[in-house]
Order: structure tokens, then C-alpha cells, then sequence
């Protein structure tokens, strides 16, 4: 059985509002995060003009 552990959602829910480019202090409310370098050098993965262009593609081909 596959444990997930609250910290690994915390890290997916920063990095994909920061993909969403939700203002970062949105972002830290919304994980409940006292000082917004937490959020934004601790938990928040923004992915490389690549990964958003490819995950772009791959959001358009599934809406077809």
C-alpha cells in the first residue's frame, strides 16, 4: 500500500499554483505557510519554458 505523505501534496499543490502563476502570496495562504520564502524556495518547483510548453501540448491534446 502507497503511503502519500502530506509534505509531497504541499510540494505538487505550490509548484502547480506557481504554474498557474498564482500570486505567490495566494499561494502561501492557501498552504498555510507563515513566511512566503517557505513556499516560494522550499516547497514550489517552477517548471522550465520546455516543461510548460510540453505540458501545454498535453493539456490541448486531451481537451480533444
Amino acid at each position: 500500500m502507497t503511503r502519500i505523505r502530506v509534505h509531497d501534496t504541499r510540494h505538487t499543490c505550490a509548484s502547480l499554483l506557481a504554474a498557474l502563476d498564482v500570486h505567490p502570496r495566494v499561494a502561501m495562504r492557501i498552504l498555510r505557510h507563515s513566511q512566503i520564502s517557505v513556499t516560494m524556495n522550499v516547497y514550489t518547483q517552477i517548471p522550465s519554458p520546455e516543461t510548460r510548453k510540453a505540458l501545454d501540448r498535453l493539456n490541448e491534446s486531451l481537451d480533444s
